[in-house]
């Protein structure tokens, strides 16, 4: 057998085992999802036909912790089995799970309160191919509260609760529904207010996975500082990203200060030179996006970013927001729609 043959077969046995394992660790995933809910569910029946919830838990929890950890091993101590207890109140329709996601993803789901907002995280997870550690920061980050409040901002607050809902299913594929205001940079970990945009694109380019997250769904890196050539000059765009659900490329400014006409201006000419020179015939229009430190009512109010489908400006925050700014960020965009209104 020559090298190049023995290569080949290496190469093919290589794959195939690797396909086994992963189809192993999932089969395997999978069963321990089901049997911990499962474990959950025969403990709160048992709950609810026996003594008192904290007498359940001290007493019987403690035993049946104790019988199973020399039975079956670690695994079944007492938080463990608190949280497939959880786990079962949390989800109790088991043809609902995403076996998908991992008994990890389940622990950090089980933490949130919010029976919505759980639900379109688990759903996001899976869809998404989220690992734990990212749910973990988008938790963290209240990607949920901020696309909720990003959305429905300029409605008032009425429409948040049905809008939690619709986030279980498909999004629809508007640029709207895919971009945010405020973008969250905290991952960064740069002092706010003594940034340079060379530096602040570096950062992201080196934290270009978290930054992909915090993007949103179904976007690819595509370059930096992508050069448009013209028969007067050399112009470059900070970052170039493809949305594969939208179908369009996404242009990038990253501005240092708070919005101005001037700004909008350049994506606007940007904006136009991609859809001449690099967007294909199969892509739908190009996306140009400006982040700004601070945003800008009137500009925002009196340029074409008014009633374009093209052009969008958010702000950036190198700090993640209180809940407590999410909520008062709420209530001034509910003020302003009820005095536009008047």
């Amino acid at each position: 057998m020559s090298k190049s043959q023995h290569d080949k077969l290496l190469n093919n046995i290589r794959e195939l085992l690797t396909q086994g394992r992963q189809q192993v660790v999932a089969a395997v995933n999978a069963a321990m999802v089901q049997t911990y809910w499962e474990i959950g569910r025969l403990i709160v029946e048992d709950e609810q036909q026996g003594e008192s919830r904290a007498a359940y838990g001290k007493e019987v929890l403690k035993r049946l912790s104790d019988s199973l950890s020399q039975e079956f091993g670690k695994g079944f101590d007492l938080t463990n089995l608190r949280k497939m207890r959880a786990f079962y109140l949390c989800f109790p329709k088991r043809d609902a799970l995403r076996l998908e996601l991992s008994w990890t993803h389940y622990r950090t789901l089980t933490r949130i309160e919010n029976e919505q907002a759980r639900q379109w995280y688990m759903k996001e997870a899976a869809e998404q191919c989220w690992s734990a550690r990212a749910l973990e920061r988008q938790m963290g980050t209240l990607y949920y509260e901020r696309l909720l409040a990003t959305q429905h901002g300029k409605q008032g607050l009425q429409p948040v609760l049905a809008e939690a809902e619709q986030k279980t299913s498909v999004l629809q594929d508007t640029p709207q529904d895919y971009l945010r205001d405020p973008y969250i940079l905290d991952f960064l970990n740069l002092p706010a207010g003594s940034v340079q945009e060379n530096e602040l694109e570096q950062e992201l380019i080196n934290n270009l996975q978290k930054f992909l997250l915090e993007l949103g769904k179904g976007f690819a890196f595509v370059e930096r500082q992508q050069r448009i050539s013209t028969d007067d000059g050399d112009y470059f765009i900070d970052l170039v990203f493809y949305n594969f659900h939208l179908k369009c490329f996404l242009l990038i400014d990253l501005k240092m200060h708070r919005l101005t006409h001037q700004d909008v201006g350049q994506m606007d000419m940007y904006v136009r030179m991609y859809e001449e020179k690099k967007r294909r015939g199969d892509d739908n229009p190009t996306i140009g996006l400006i982040l700004c430190s601070e945003g800008n009512h009137t500009v925002a109010k009196y340029s074409v970013l008014n009633d374009s489908q093209q052009l969008f400006a958010s702000k950036y925050k190198l700090e993640l927001p209180s809940e407590e700014e999410l909520r008062l960020q709420l209530e001034q965009q509910r003020q302003l729609l009820s005095q536009k209104s008047e």
